[in-house]
């Protein structure tokens, strides 16, 4: 009997512990870190080294490009007039140019892939400590990235992106 009463006791007590958390509300937040890596002062510095870099490697395709079509034209227009072994030294001279232009196109296109990568890494340990700080200031139990992850709804109360960046800022 005794032995009895102590299980029933413990599947009430069971049930109350399970009924109470299954009724505890969870507060969602969101954040938009793409937002805050291009809003906060850290992420517009770093993206306006990002488009110098890019710039300075966008003109010297630019060159390139230039020097290969001038080459091109050339041999067009006097591929006619030329001794053929002129022509054919002509001929692998552009071609050789025109690998060297796809190398340069794939390299800097390589670079800037590894720059906006180490630009991310370099911001996100910062971003994501503030987050963490927030969210448990704020009680959240769950935060989710909007740009990441496609949410048709989310309300818009929850979104704490404007505060991260403001954090952000005063942090840096």
């Amino acid at each position: 009997m005794k032995k009895n009463i102590y299980l029933v006791a413990g599947i009430i007590f069971v049930f109350f512990v399970c009924s109470t958390s299954s009724f505890a509300v969870d507060k969602i937040g969101f954040i938009n870190l793409q937002e805050i890596m291009q809003n906060s002062n850290a992420g517009k510095k770093a993206a306006d080294d990002f488009k110098k870099y890019y710039d300075k490697e966008t003109q010297e395709i630019k060159t390139a490009e230039k020097e290969l079509k001038k080459m091109k034209e050339e041999l067009d227009k006097q591929g006619s007039i030329m001794t053929q072994s002129s022509q054919k030294e002509k001929e692998s001279a552009y071609q050789k140019k025109l690998r060297d232009y796809q190398l340069l196109v794939n390299d800097t296109n390589e670079e800037l892939k590894k720059r906006d990568q180490e630009m991310t890494q370099k911001l996100m340990p910062g971003i994501m400590k503030i987050v963490r700080t927030i969210a448990e200031k704020e009680k959240y139990t769950l935060v989710i990235d909007v740009a990441t992850l496609p949410i048709p709804y989310f309300a818009k109360e929850n979104d704490f992106s404007k505060k991260v960046i403001d954090e952000f800022n005063k942090a840096k």
